[in-house]
């Protein structure tokens, strides 16, 4: 059995980096092991298991109270970008700041050019994969769409990406039944407004760092976060896709910045 949550560096443990899916266990161990390297500080990566936002939150909680040192800074890519913002605003004593990657915007105003942009990205033959996939993960005789999903997290990832390094894959399978009941909440929390209302209660300082060439736009995020949070940065890194620490042009930039930040 895996631990979770994997360390790196040494103890104390004052920064997590949070990952992204929902249902993408390992996807920034290559974030979460480059941060501990360049800061030379004790990085925790939990994996979140659970199939509903309340159990990830909770789950974070365990992990954060008898692994971490308390406050961290605690670092969110992509979904994990909003499970960050939701835990930081139920449990401020928690989080010393929050830094949020690459993430989804706030808004679902802003969310309906996000696949489309994805698709016209992609060839003839991507689309066919991207038809084919779509299929098989939402057909009810498919029991195991695990594999499946696999498949279209990398498609995915292809098209949200500028021009990416070569890197070794860290994640740890793709979970369709995690992934699929934890968005059908999220989703709900966006398109309610309540999402973005949880911001009220964050206080600690917020800094969000996105890709100019993110599918998921920039817009959303920093417009919506500058109504609610009263210590927000935004940063938008040029030639950067949904990976900034694994983007060739602008990766050097993000560890720079993630240094200064995570002081």
């Amino acid at each position: 059995m895996l631990p979770n949550p994997r360390k790196y560096g040494t103890e104390p443990y004052r920064i997590a980096v949070i990952h992204g899916g929902p249902g993408a266990p390992g996807t920034v161990a290559e974030l979460a092991a480059g941060l501990a390297g360049r800061s030379g500080k004790g990085v925790l990566e939990p994996l979140q298991t659970s199939m509903s936002i309340e159990g990830q939150i909770s789950e974070l909680k365990r992990m954060l109270r008898r692994h971490g040192k308390l406050p961290l800074t605690l670092v969110g890519h992509s979904w994990g970008a909003w499970l960050a913002f939701l835990f930081a605003a139920r449990y401020p004593s928690y989080v010393k700041k929050l830094i949020l990657i690459a993430s989804g915007p706030f808004e679902e105003k802003y969310a309906t050019t996000i696949m489309q942009t994805r698709l016209d990205r992609m060839s003839k033959e991507g689309i066919e994969e991207y038809l084919h996939l779509s299929s098989k993960m939402s057909d009810p005789s498919v029991r195991n769409k695990n594999h499946f999903f696999t498949r279209f997290g990398k498609l995915m990832s292809s098209a949200d990406s500028f021009d990416l390094v070569p890197f070794e894959e860290t994640h740890l399978g793709f979970h369709h039944d995690v992934n699929k009941s934890v968005w059908s909440e999220a989703s709900y929390l966006r398109k309610s407004g309540k999402l973005l209302r949880t911001g009220f209660q964050i206080k600690c300082p917020v800094v969000a760092i996105h890709g100019c060439y993110d599918p998921h736009p920039f817009e959303g995020v920093e417009e919506p976060l500058s109504r609610v949070i009263i210590d927000l940065r935004f940063i938008l890194l040029e030639k950067c896709g949904h990976y900034p620490w694994l983007e060739r042009h602008a990766s050097e930039e993000f560890y720079q910045l993630m240094e200064k930040e995570v002081i």
